[in-house]
């Protein structure tokens, strides 16, 4: 199995390719353990339940016409779609299309940072349903 070093990721945000202005994604996935334990198990039991998924992301500011802070400031308090793929090249089986569809983006810090530091802002989008692609 080879190793996968995240050199060039591709992230869109509503549609905007941000790529090129984001150094850090992580992406979780997880499905809600939902107890069906009855009377008479001899042990706890568990069903999946809803999808809980969030995604961090953190950009290099950038208030250009088309970049991160013109793509984001609206998207406050509202529902997105959010793609990420490890790598730039096709969506394959080794390089997957991940979508994150109506997630919401409950805050945004315009600017972060320190004196001589690059500007930086970090966002955290949460729930909405995620589906991989793998191109077949």
């Amino acid at each position: 199995m080879a190793q996968l070093v995240l050199t060039n990721a591709d992230i869109t945000v509503n549609g905007v390719v941000l790529s090129d202005r984001a150094n850090s994604v992580t992406l979780t996935y997880e499905v809600d353990s939902v107890e069906v334990t009855a009377f008479g198990d001899s042990g706890h039991k568990f069903a999946g339940g809803l999808q809980n998924i969030s995604c961090e992301i953190s950009f290099q500011q950038d208030f250009a016409a088309g970049e991160v802070e013109a793509t984001i400031y609206g998207l406050v308090g509202q529902t997105t779609t959010v793609t990420v793929r490890p790598g730039a090249q096709a969506t394959s089986a080794t390089n997957p299309l991940y979508t994150l569809s109506n997630t919401f983006l409950g805050a945004h810090t315009p600017v972060m940072g320190a004196v001589g530091e690059l500007a930086m802002t970090e966002l955290t989008f949460t729930g909405g349903t995620l589906a991989k692609s793998t191109g077949a």
